[in-house]
C-alpha cells in the first residue's frame, strides 16, 4: 500500500529526495557541476524539482520536465529560462501570478489559484524522458492530484503533459480508453472525475520564437481556464 503524503509540502519533500531514475539524476548532477558560463556563479539546484503555487488552486498548469539551466538551476518550475519568462508574463496578465517574471526561488513571486507541476521532475537529456522515467514519476502526479482538493481545471502544456494526464486518468479513474481524447491547441475535454482539461502548445522557445505559440494564443488559454474554474 502506498504511504500517501498528508500535504503538498510533504509530497514536495519526497519528490526532492527521489532517486528512482539513475540516468536523470546523473544528468542533473553533471549539469549542476559543469554549469553554463552565463551562470558560473550560481549554485545549481541539481535535484528533482518540487511543484509550486497555491495549495488551494483551482487550476493546474502541467508541463513536461525541468529545463537543464532553468528549473534544474533555480529549483522552481519554469523559472530562469525563456519558457518560464513567456509563461509567467502571461500568468501575471491573466491574474494568476504576482510578478511578470520569475528569476529564483526567493524572488517574491506568488501564485493565486494556480499550481504548477510537471509529469517528469528531473531535467532529461535533450528534453526527452524515457517511457520508464515517465512511469517512475507517475505516482507523484497521482498523489499531487489527490491533494489538490479544490482543483477544477488542468492546462496541459504540450502533448507529453496531455498524455501523462490521460495515463493518470486511466490509473485512477477506471477510464477504459483514451481514444476519445486528442491533443490540439485549445482543445477541451472532461475526464471521468469531472476534471476539465485544456490543451496548449508548450511555451518552449522552439514554439514561441517561430510563432507557433503567440502571446495572445497563450493568454487566451489561461483566460479560458479562469472561466472554466469559476474564477472570472
Amino acid at each position: 500500500m502506498v504511504d500517501l503524503p498528508s500535504s503538498l509540502d510533504t509530497l514536495n519533500a519526497r519528490i526532492v529526495s527521489c532517486e528512482l531514475c539513475p540516468r536523470l539524476r546523473s544528468h542533473c548532477a553533471a549539469v549542476a557541476r559543469v554549469r553554463r558560463r552565463a551562470y558560473a556563479d550560481w549554485e545549481y539546484w541539481g535535484r528533482p524539482v518540487p511543484s509550486f503555487g497555491d495549495p488551494h488552486a483551482r487550476v493546474l498548469a502541467l508541463g513536461l520536465a525541468p529545463g537543464a539551466h532553468g528549473s534544474n538551476r533555480t529549483g522552481r518550475p519554469f523559472t530562469g529560462d525563456g519558457s518560464g519568462n513567456f509563461l509567467y508574463s502571461v500568468l501575471h496578465e491573466a491574474g494568476f501570478a504576482s510578478l511578470d517574471k520569475g528569476t529564483h526561488r526567493d524572488d517574491g513571486l506568488k501564485l493565486h489559484d494556480l499550481w504548477i507541476s510537471a509529469v517528469v521532475r528531473c531535467a532529461p537529456p535533450e528534453n526527452k524522458p524515457t517511457p520508464e522515467e515517465q512511469r517512475n514519476c507517475a505516482p507523484w502526479l497521482d498523489q499531487e492530484l489527490h491533494l489538490l482538493r479544490d482543483l477544477r481545471v488542468v492546462v496541459c502544456l504540450g502533448r507529453i503533459a496531455f498524455e501523462g494526464l490521460l495515463s493518470h486518468a486511466q490509473r485512477t479513474m477506471h477510464m477504459p480508453s483514451r481514444s476519445q481524447f486528442s491533443f490540439a491547441h485549445g482543445a477541451e475535454c472532461i475526464l471521468p472525475s469531472g476534471l476539465m482539461v485544456i490543451s496548449s502548445y508548450h511555451p518552449s522557445l522552439q514554439n514561441t520564437n517561430t510563432g507557433k505559440l503567440t502571446r495572445p494564443m497563450f493568454l487566451a488559454i489561461f483566460e479560458r481556464s479562469r472561466t472554466l474554474a469559476g474564477l472570472s
